[in-house]
């Protein structure tokens, strides 16, 4: 029997559907990180759902957090932005939540960060389409490595299990988290996850899969991480990405690290990141499926185990994903 831990599911977009917070241009350059600053007892109760949901692994609610969002987010005490001398503070709460959110002692804390693109306003994590300042592996590098940085000199990497590097749109950022992670200095299983929005099976930048995975494993660059996957993309790309994936870790990497999969919990709506609104299709496309979302996922993980593939999974959800859903989830392989 497939190794299956639980992951929880859409921190933003379950702030939105269940506890009505509304997020506008004053919250945008943090999204939900900005709870961290506004309103961190309601972002408790939302991951504490979570929790209860029966998850293995919860992630921070740290995905848009950066030196300029904090500089671009204005409180009463700080009227002219965050400065990087304030953050601290924030990023303790951010894993004091997570760990008292978690419910179970056997659960564990991931560390989510997003990639530079997430930081952008509007957000371009599904194009990679990024500014000429970060529009490189050096510079993508740097901007990770100071990062990291902050939640190290915040003192909090003792009290994770995970690092994540979510939604990763680009190459040459996959490689660069790699370096900073090493250059980091922080000693903790780390996974990689990217995104594939495009009508076929490639990242936004025209990369394929034995690219991204031989960027994810090889040898060169840095450490290898315990897991890497894919998240933040339509349930019915899924399948063929994995057999994809299985194919280039068996051909690059030889033994297996885990498969991460976090998939969006949509019934094929479509985020539009100008307008901040989720958007319903006009009609049903063909992709969109009639059984319901953790079965299609369980299908998938369970496919893939089968295919010798991978024998070590993190399954959960992505946007519109609740904690309802992942609790459907996890009792599906406790049916297996």
């Amino acid at each position: 029997m497939a190794n299956v831990q639980i992951l929880d599911g859409g921190l933003g977009t379950s702030l939105g559907d269940l506890y009505n917070i509304e997020f506008s241009s004053s919250t945008t350059p943090l999204w939900a990180s900005h709870m961290l600053v506004s309103d961190p007892s309601t972002l408790e109760a939302c991951q504490t759902d979570f929790g209860r949901a029966g998850v293995d692994v919860l992630l921070t609610a740290t995905y848009q957090v950066s030196p300029e969002g904090f500089k671009r987010t204005k409180t009463a005490e700080h009227p002219n932005g965050i400065p990087a001398s304030a953050i601290a503070p924030y990023l303790r709460t951010a894993v004091e939540v997570a760990q008292r959110a978690k419910v179970r002692d056997s659960a564990s804390v991931a560390l989510s960060l997003g990639p530079y693109g997430a930081c952008m306003i509007p957000g371009q994590e599904y194009s990679g389409a990024y500014d000429a300042e970060h529009d490189s592996e050096e510079s993508l590098y740097a901007w990770h490595l100071q990062r990291l940085n902050m939640f190290v000199e915040a003192g909090v990497v003792g009290q994770l299990k995970y690092v994540a590097f979510e939604t990763l749109p680009r190459l040459d950022e996959v490689r660069a988290v790699r370096r900073a992670m090493k250059d980091s200095g922080i000693q903790v299983p780390f996974w990689i996850a990217c995104v594939f929005p495009r009508d076929d099976e490639k990242l936004p930048d025209g990369s394929d899969v034995r690219e991204v995975v031989h960027a994810m494993l090889g040898s060169q660059g840095g450490p290898v991480p315990w897991g890497v996957g894919i998240n933040c993309t339509k349930m019915h790309k899924l399948s063929g990405l994995v057999d994809l994936f299985g194919r280039a870790v068996k051909e690059i990497a030889g033994d297996a690290p885990a498969l991460v999969l976090y998939p969006d919990g949509t019934n094929g709506e479509v985020y539009n990141t100008t307008t901040q609104v989720w958007e319903k299709p006009s009609e049903l496309n063909d992709n969109v499926s009639d059984r319901a979302w953790e079965v299609q996922l369980a299908q998938v993980v369970n496919e893939s185990y089968e295919k010798g593939h991978f024998k070590s999974f993190l399954v959960g959800g992505c946007c519109k994903a609740s904690h309802l859903d992942i609790k459907k989830l996890g009792e599906q392989f406790k049916a297996n």
